[in-house]
């Protein structure tokens, strides 16, 4: 019997998309040929730093990971509560478009097993409307004209009121270029210039904006732009995505963390690092347990430690580290796990967007793809219901937004309002980066002035129209290898949805037209 024909490396894509653009690293050895061990330590055990991590060890760097939780996955972690349950900081979306995040996790699960596909994210507003994407294609333009042939948000109608000249940046993107095109102009702002349909903003504006955890009017147009591009009009991977079989840490991290150590790196949770300093040829990271000392560091961690740190770095140059000072974290947000005495009707999706329910973005039930939630659910005959309130207000009391949450959720699953809480987890946070409306130059990259130095994480400048986790797994992989560059070591390939328009063209009839 003939065994089936493997792609070869010219045919390879990481999904469905086949114009999907793979972006090659420098090439190299792919272990020291000099019998020299470079050493690096990364800071942070998130997405970004398990990213670099590995994508250091892989080529024979000795690497010391530093994580001050007790579980790797940084903003995605999961962790273990005393009645055996788990809670998290809420529910991530892993998209068909997130190859290079994939690629990592497929360190451990080659097939990605571990990840369930979610059938459909209908969004729902308080006007009566609802969107889903169940059935939409996943190529453009057909997607487009799917949607608007389908959805009651976006009608054929809408189309003529659109701004002819705005509505050609969706389509005329070339990344990074289309990042500086909107320097100073927000997604509300860009959307207001566009004349876009009211009743269409919670699309455009809840689903991308908040889930930057960001105000429309606080964040990048040019972000806007990029996700546009990303998960609609330049990606034939569809909007739909996959969640994990269950918790974070057993499914993701807790494995990809043994990957690390049986390659060598010493994974060190638990542990807060105090200060880093370029130290003669290489650095030195100062822990609460003592000091490290290597060749290299990725600093990983989240904004505002990046900035405690960097601002102590006084010997490199002024106007970086003012760049990095100018970062500026996203408000709040809030994440209630309610493990209810009663299940939740039978229809209900595993995650709904809501938009113009008070401070509710969107509501999840666990048990519909989480084997620890469903469990809870079959022993206890009750839902693990999960509630997400992004970008709080400054002044907003965290007892009156619980308040506010209950009440909505009611309002959307009313099965819920009679139900009690059995237990609940409340949690508020502020440490996610904030993507701006500054000029997109003026953000820190991976590239520092010190060439001991690299920067990785979700709040760190890419060339490539990638976001979220996606952007914390590139700008890790991408960290990597520009530290194996200066010992000639090979790097490691990436992927990303097309940078450029998918309908050149549309473009050249557009210039012909003008003429």
């Amino acid at each position: 019997m003939l065994s089936p024909r493997r792609p070869s490396a010219a045919t390879w894509r990481p999904g469905h998309d086949r114009r999907a653009e793979r972006h090659p690293a420098a090439p190299g050895a792919l272990r020291p040929t000099d019998g020299r061990e470079p050493t690096a330590v990364v800071l942070g055990g998130g997405i970004a730093g398990i990213a670099a991590a590995a994508g250091l060890a892989e080529r024979g760097v000795r690497v010391t990971l530093l994580e001050q939780h007790g579980q790797l996955g940084g903003r995605v972690r999961a962790w273990p509560r005393e009645d055996g349950t788990t809670m998290s900081r809420g529910f991530h979306a892993f998209f068909r478009q997130y190859y290079n995040l994939r690629a990592l996790l497929r360190r451990v699960d080659p097939t990605l097993s571990g990840l369930t596909a979610v059938a459909d994210y209908p969004l729902v507003a308080a006007n009566g409307l609802r969107d889903s994407f169940a059935t939409i294609p996943r190529t453009p333009p057909l997607n487009m004209a799917a949607f608007v042939a389908q959805s009651p948000s976006f009608r054929a109608a809408d189309l003529a009121q659109i701004d002819t000249t705005s509505v050609w940046e969706l389509l005329d993107v070339d990344f990074p270029r289309t990042f500086s095109d909107h320097d100073g102009e927000s997604a509300a702002a860009f959307l207001d210039r566009l004349k876009f349909p009211d009743k269409a903003r919670h699309l455009a504006l809840e689903v991308f904006s908040r889930s930057f955890f960001a105000r429309p009017e606080e964040f990048s147009a040019g972000e806007l732009v990029g996700m546009f591009h990303t998960y609609f009009l330049g990606s034939s991977e569809g909007l739909l995505f996959d969640v994990p079989v269950d918790d974070y840490d057993s499914v993701l991290w807790a494995p990809l963390g043994d990957y690390l150590e049986r390659l060598g790196v010493e994974v060190r949770t638990s542990e807060r690092i105090e200060a880093l300093a370029l130290d003669g040829p290489g650095v030195a990271v100062q822990t609460e347990a003592g000091s490290v000392h290597a060749d290299w560091a990725v600093l990983a961690t989240d904004l505002r430690t990046t900035r405690q740190l960097v601002a102590d770095l006084t010997t490199l140059e002024p106007d970086w580290r003012a760049r990095i000072a100018e970062t500026v974290n996203a408000p709040r947000f809030a994440v209630w796990r309610l493990w209810l005495d009663r299940l939740v009707a039978d229809d209900r999706p595993a995650f709904l967007g809501t938009s113009g329910y008070g401070p509710l973005d969107n509501i999840t039930v666990l048990e519909r793809f989480e084997a620890g939630a469903l469990r809870w659910s079959q022993e206890h005959d009750g839902s693990v219901v999960e509630v997400h309130a992004y970008a709080l207000p400054g002044d907003a009391d965290e007892a009156s937004v619980r308040d506010a949450l209950r009440a909505e959720l009611a309002r959307v699953y009313p099965e819920t309002a009679a139900a009690a809480v059995v237990q609940e987890e409340w949690l508020v946070e502020d440490d996610c980066p904030l993507v701006g409306t500054g000029p997109w130059v003026r953000r820190p990259e991976v590239a520092t002035p010190d060439r001991r130095l690299v920067l990785a994480g979700d709040g760190i400048r890419c060339d490539f129209p990638v976001a979220l986790m996606e952007r914390a797994a590139t700008t890790g992989f991408l960290a990597a290898n520009q530290l194996l560059a200066q010992e000639g070591l090979a790097g490691h390939d990436l992927w990303t949805v097309p940078t450029r328009t998918r309908h050149p063209q549309l473009l050249r009839g557009r210039q012909l037209l003008s003429r």
